[in-house]
């Protein structure tokens, strides 16, 4: 399939959440969104459409049950849940598969891959036509990953600062545009900026210079591991 694989988790844990999105940057290929509030998530599901949800079973005021019976007809879904008790309901609402909290990377592998042959694709390889989907204004926007200098974070908001000299501004937090992003091609250098390790020219524990000759700093707890990446990429 030559497009990303798009997914929507829901959780009303944060920290599940942050499981979902960093297994989802090992795999590559897949363009994720996460919601803590499940009405925005279904709100966002039925907006979006994804091909693939991610759904928590009990939250505050609406289920995973719930959710999964208002999905669009070409939404296939896997139940992540800490309760067992759920197993059966959940293949009767043919769900493709129930990962039971807390589930390994090779259990996540293992249930991406049966949704995969559900909807008949294949996660795409790293390449040009890879990319992220962004708010901006009232429209969605997508931004081809290749084309991804750098992202600075604002108040509320990111610029994404793209190698032609455009920018992009989206209302979101660096860290859940981070989580979309895959790890083998993006690094977060400081508490306000991500780069594309491949834009890098050189860095130092204290800063990085892109090709273009931009500067960014390196913040003090990001050092070791902007050094470690960067030197092996």
């Amino acid at each position: 399939m030559d497009s990303v694989i798009k997914c929507v988790a829901i959780d009303d844990e944060p920290l599940a959440l942050d499981v979902i999105a960093a297994f989802c940057r090992r795999m590559g290929g897949v363009e994720l969104l996460v919601f803590s509030d499940p009405v925005l998530g279904l709100e966002a599901i039925r907006r979006e459409k994804p091909q693939i949800a991610f759904l928590d079973i009990e939250m505050g005021n609406l289920s995973g049950i719930t959710i999964a019976r208002e999905l669009p007809p070409d939404t296939c879904f896997i139940f992540t849940t800490a309760y067992l008790s759920y197993a059966m309901e959940g293949f009767e609402l043919d769900a493709v598969d129930y990962l039971h909290k807390p589930f390994s990377y090779s259990r996540f592998q293992t249930a991406f891959s049966k949704a995969l042959r559900r909807i008949g694709a294949e996660a795409q390889p790293a390449g040009r036509e890879r990319s992220i989907l962004v708010k901006q204004d009232y429209n969605n926007v997508r931004i081809l990953l290749a084309d991804i200098l750098y992202i600075e974070a604002m108040e509320g908001y990111v610029k994404i600062f793209m190698e032609d000299g455009t920018c992009n501004i989206s209302r979101v937090i660096l860290k859940n545009i981070g989580a979309q992003l895959p790890d083998s091609e993006f690094i977060r250098i400081h508490r306000s900026f991500i780069v594309a390790k491949s834009k890098v020219r050189s860095f130092s524990k204290r800063e990085v210079v892109l090709k273009n000759g931009r500067t960014l700093p390196v913040g003090r707890l990001y050092a070791s591991n902007v050094a470690e990446a960067l030197a092996g990429s």
